[in-house]
């Protein structure tokens, strides 16, 4: 085998919020450790030592469930800080190798080893020694997968978890691939995965078998790109310099809510979350946009471009609120927010020379001082919420308030194509 062929890297640190957790409190070790916010709230879990997964708990669980799964479990509250200081450490590590790094998250990237061959060895050597650099620094493990593509590489870090190190050759993609579910394909969720097993296709061996016209008549070009996977096809390159086009948030409703009070609430809630995920990426945009589904599986979208890109969440809100009431009355089964036209936080902000932001009857000043005090105070609130939770710091008109539970909603695509 020539190593050449299989330059690609997936590196995933293994349950890393707990990991760090433990790390840092040795007593720990062996125990259901989960990182998440309170059960006595409306918390849900961001990360489980492989401890707590043995009683099936997993990330994104409501935190009161993961308490009934296991009584015993010990949870901590999120301190993103110190795992975004961890994060660097490891994305040093990786950076110390090649510069073709793609982060994917805090804890995990894709790395392209093309080139670095009379360096540090091939593909397979560097992935040994970047799984010893990072737990010589950090004291972690981490699991890592070696292939011809990105789709593979990420398949084989997973394949081989925990502390795992698993290669996948061009010559053994049909052996691996074949009796895998094909819920392991990016693009296929729950609802996808049950549309495929009406029609008899359960392995991903089921589905690289049939026609691919076929496959694409039925679902589209998302058909086109799980039958390409399906054959171990991938041709994404690892973008080291991918930015991101937009950040959102959306919710199912187990029930569909016709109350517009409630669906506001719902809407505040989503925007100062989204708003919270852009402050922590460095990141203020300019467009908002509303999404609303109706039971009928209607679908509805409304836009508006700001004056000037934000970060705040009371500001998405206001727009957000608006554009909730160019919706047709009626009950929604799904409402979502989305900001994108982003921009770097440190690039410099151009002003208008009229208007108030987009903002009626207020004047410029007005609302320059209101976005002003809001900028000097989020910084503050965004440290309580990192140390203690997200639910520690909510906008005062939630309080109090009994919001139904929204469950999330299925999307075709979690690791799209660029």
């Amino acid at each position: 085998m020539n190593p050449a062929e299989i330059p690609i890297l997936h590196v995933d640190m293994d349950a890393f919020y707990a990991s760090v957790e433990v790390r840092d409190n040795p007593s720990l070790a062996g125990l259901p450790v989960c990182v998440g916010g309170p059960a006595s709230g409306r918390g849900v879990v961001s990360a489980a030592s492989y401890e707590a997964r043995r009683f099936g708990i997993h990330s994104a669980m409501p935190t009161a469930v993961a308490r009934r799964a296991c009584p015993d479990m010990i949870l901590l509250p999120p301190d993103f800080e110190k795992y975004t200081r961890v994060s660097a450490q490891v994305m040093d590590v990786f950076r110390s190798y090649t510069p073709l790094v793609e982060p994917l998250s805090l804890d995990e990237a894709f790395l392209d080893t093309t080139g670095c061959e009379r360096l540090f060895g091939d593909s397979i050597e560097i992935g040994r020694a970047i799984k010893r650099d990072i737990l010589r620094e950090t004291g972690l493990v981490a699991s890592v997968g070696v292939a011809c593509s990105k789709f593979l590489a990420k398949l084989a870090s997973e394949l081989d978890k925990p502390d795992g190190f698993r290669v996948i050759r061009p010559d053994e993609i049909r052996e691996v691939l074949d009796p895998l579910p094909i819920s392991h394909l990016f693009g296929i969720g729950e609802r996808t995965a049950k549309r495929f097993e009406a029609l008899g296709i359960e392995t991903i061996s089921d589905l690289a078998s049939m026609p691919r016209d076929k496959v694409v008549a039925d679902f589209g070009a998302s058909g086109a790109w799980v039958h390409d996977l399906a054959h171990g096809l991938d041709p994404r390159r690892v973008a080291p310099h991918r930015r991101e086009k937009s950040h959102g948030m959306e919710r199912t409703f187990a029930e569909d809510i016709a109350d517009r009070d409630e669906l506001r609430a719902f809407l505040l809630q989503f925007c100062e979350e989204v708003a919270f995920g852009l402050r922590d990426r460095g990141l203020r945009g300019r467009t908002i946009t509303l999404k609303a589904r109706s039971p009928d599986f209607k679908t509805v979208t409304r836009t508006r471009t700001l004056d000037y890109p934000t970060g705040i969440g009371a500001r998405i809100y206001s727009v957000a609120r608006e554009l909730l009431e160019q919706v047709p009355p009626g009950p929604l089964r799904l409402v979502g927010v989305s900001v994108s036209n982003l921009e770097d936080v440190r690039a410099p902000l151009q002003r208008g020379l009229f208007g108030a932001g987009g903002d009626p009857g207020r004047t410029r000043s007005d609302w320059l001082a209101t976005r002003e005090k809001l900028e000097r105070i989020t910084p503050s609130l965004d440290k309580l919420r990192r140390r203690f939770g997200r639910g520690t710091v909510q906008p005062a008109r939630l309080l109090g308030r009994a919001v139904k539970r929204a469950e999330p909603a299925p999307r075709m695509d979690p690791d799209p194509k660029p």
